[in-house]
């Protein structure tokens, strides 16, 4: 399960008290679900040697352009990463995992 980044936290007598988190996360606690990828970003992957990115965008029916722009990033930096067999940073995956709705630890090799 990817890290929680969007929690607030409700403070009681100078202490926190509770930890809010979106509806999503909390359900993704309370049925423990898995992380899955479906058998056609598998098949991208070895069948036609795509990096995860890469396959995730294109089962999606995403352009670079639209997820670029999503995650606030260049087209062109989104290609190399692409093209890239070198591991992503976890931020630069967050970013990612946003734009195409996933986990990070779909993204993830």
């Amino acid at each position: 399960m990817s890290a929680l980044t969007n929690v607030q936290f409700i403070e009681q007598n100078g202490k926190p008290a509770f930890a809010v988190i979106p509806y999503d996360e909390y359900l993704k606690f309370l049925l423990g679900e898995d992380v899955t990828i479906p058998h056609e970003v598998v098949g991208l992957v070895v069948k036609k040697g795509m990096n995860l990115v890469k396959a995730w965008r294109t089962h999606l029916g995403m352009t670079q352009a639209e997820v670029a722009e999503k995650a606030a990033i260049s087209q062109a930096a989104l290609s190399q990463m692409e093209k890239s067999e070198n591991k992503l940073r976890t931020a630069t995956l967050e970013k990612l995992a946003d734009a195409m709705d996933l986990s990070v630890e779909q993204l993830r090799d």
